[in-house]
């Protein structure tokens, strides 16, 4: 086997008052990774495609090909590949386009070079490609994306990555407008410092929502779908945002946010039928603000990245 296509999904960051803690994986949609071997130790991105030239194609610049990098000197490998790189996630989406590309790569380096690091062991790698992307080295998308699920990330000295014995009920709505929001523009609207009494409810909002996805209990789930630290300062990047969440809730969705760092919306719901009527409803409320959005719905992704070929 000299080569091997790979399959990362998207994934929800924060899941709102998880901030920068907290990700799940969803089916659908994802980017793919083909990587080839070569006979020399160059790694080097050959191709990109549905990225609409944007993406850099040099290999200290491109995720997919830092997290390759990173991964073959752990192993001391001198191993090279060229990479193929299929986005389907748009960039700027709030949806982990940038992991998903690294995480693509690295399951698929993985794979040809005969799985030498647990998925665990591959965050670390993924979150170089991160770094590169937005500047900060965080795991909150890439860890969910390569193991599945829910994850928490606990800590950063020393790494500290626990996937969630979550109910496997429940399906993701995600609503994406055709805006582009980067990670770094929406960082700068937070506080530095936040109050005691903030910093309370968010916590008893975390832990409600772990204990109610693990019970599973969800109404406990839905009252704990709350963020007073970013969502509030975030929401002026979204026309209607609380407009949207009241559609959300009022088609029977558990809870209602953003999805990273935006502009893409989520929802958590019991039953497919719900999730399509709460992403419709918001679609429609986005039409309605002269935003074309894009729509997908399913299940939370349990398996995390795979090979396709």
């Amino acid at each position: 086997m000299n080569s091997v296509k790979a399959f990362a999904p998207a994934t929800v960051a924060n899941v709102c008052c998880g901030f920068d803690i907290l990700g799940f994986a969803v089916d659908q949609p994802g980017d793919e990774v083909t990587l080839t071997l070569r006979n020399d130790s160059l790694v080097q991105v050959v191709s990109i495609t549905g990225d609409g030239g944007k993406l850099p194609r040099e290999a200290e610049k491109n995720t997919a090909s830092v997290a390759v990098r990173s991964f073959l000197k752990a192993i001391q490998s001198k191993q090279g590949v060229d990479i193929a790189l299929r986005k389907n996630l748009p960039l700027g989406s709030g949806m982990g386009s940038s992991a998903a590309s690294g995480v693509a790569a690295l399951v698929a380096i993985n794979e040809l070079l005969g799985n030498p690091l647990t998925r665990e062991q591959l965050v670390p790698h993924a979150m170089e490609a991160e770094r590169i992307a937005c500047g900060s080295a965080h795991a909150d998308n890439v860890a969910p994306s390569l193991l599945g699920g829910f994850v928490l990330v606990r800590d950063y000295q020393p790494l500290d990555v626990i996937k969630i014995d979550a109910t496997e009920e429940l399906y993701c709505s995600l609503v994406h407008p055709h805006l582009e929001l980067k990670t770094e523009d929406s960082r700068k609207v937070l506080r530095h410092s936040i109050s005691l009494k903030d910093t309370i409810t968010q916590s008893g909002n975390v832990a409600g929502l772990m204990i109610g996805l693990m019970k599973p209990d969800y109404g406990l789930i839905g009252r704990s779908l709350k963020d007073v630290i970013a969502e509030p300062l975030r929401a002026a990047f979204i026309p209607g945002f609380e407009v949207m969440r009241k559609i959300a809730v009022d088609a029977g969705a558990l809870g209602f946010g953003i999805s990273g760092s935006g502009p893409t919306v989520f929802a958590l719901s019991r039953t497919k039928p719900i999730a399509m009527a709460a992403a419709e409803a918001i679609q429609m409320e986005f039409n309605k603000r002269q935003l074309k959005a894009d729509l997908f719905v399913s299940k939370v992704n349990q398996r995390g990245a795979y090979i396709l070929d």
